[in-house]
């Protein structure tokens, strides 16, 4: 997993995050004027809904498909890395790369809002917060179901893509439409859903334990699928 670390792009992760920031900044003061007291949470909903696809799509590009690039996914397989391993390491980096953004980010907005004169209460923390869980959650989750395009297709454009289909919640889109007319009682298991629970369990002090337990779960189911597709790929070295 260090190895991992050490590999990712440095240079370009500074240099995103800075852009990344100050576009933020930017839109942040073009549309000052405008602020009223709920504009805080309000962004927050709103920009923290692009940073799955911005943040963690560049985050699953490094982590994930850069080693379909450099073909270093095979290499790694010919000395002797169990694919298992290479599956779950990956995610974990992809999981704690993740959370450092998210964690980050809350206090970013608020700073920037600080600047413009608007001063964050207590309440406004926690539901800044609230929300920046909501979308690490479904960051996650979506690089956890992505990886099976990586590992059963081993195909860049297409794990990207299916990874931004997700972050943008066309898929989920989809599936609740089609899911609302043939079963809607299946839409409570969707990611979207579980986080969208979570994120109220958390605001309301209700019980978190169902939620949770669903969320670990899918993670699980979608980390097996994902270890079997690999195993059965066959890689030609």
């Amino acid at each position: 997993m260090l190895k991992y670390i050490h590999g990712l792009h440095k240079k370009s992760i500074y240099i995103f995050f800075a852009t990344l920031a100050g576009g933020f900044l930017l839109i942040t003061y073009i549309r000052s004027g405008g602020f009223t007291s709920d504009s805080i949470v309000n962004d927050a909903i709103n920009f923290f809904f692009y940073l799955p696809v911005l943040a963690g799509g560049f985050l699953f590009s490094a982590i994930y498909t850069d080693d379909l690039n450099s073909k270093n996914l095979i290499s790694l397989v010919g000395f002797g890395l169990g694919k298992a391993k290479i599956v779950l390491s990956k995610l974990v980096l992809m999981t704690l790369f993740s959370a450092v953004v998210f964690g980050l980010a809350p206090l970013f907005h608020c700073a920037v809002f600080r600047l413009f004169g608007w001063t964050t209460t207590a309440s406004t923390w926690t539901m800044v917060y609230v929300v920046s869980v909501k979308y690490f959650l479904t960051t996650a989750a979506y690089a956890a179901l992505s990886s099976i395009v990586v590992y059963g297709l081993q195909r860049t454009t297409f794990a990207i893509v299916s990874y931004i289909l997700l972050t943008l919640s066309i898929v989920s889109g989809l599936l609740t439409a089609g899911l609302n007319t043939f079963a809607p009682g299946l839409i409570r298991y969707l990611i979207s859903s579980i986080s969208d629970r979570i994120m109220t369990g958390i605001i309301s002090g209700s019980s978190l334990t169902l939620p949770i337990i669903e969320f670990i779960v899918y993670v699980a189911v979608v980390l097996a699928v994902s270890v079997l597709v690999f195993y059965k790929k066959e890689m030609e070295f």
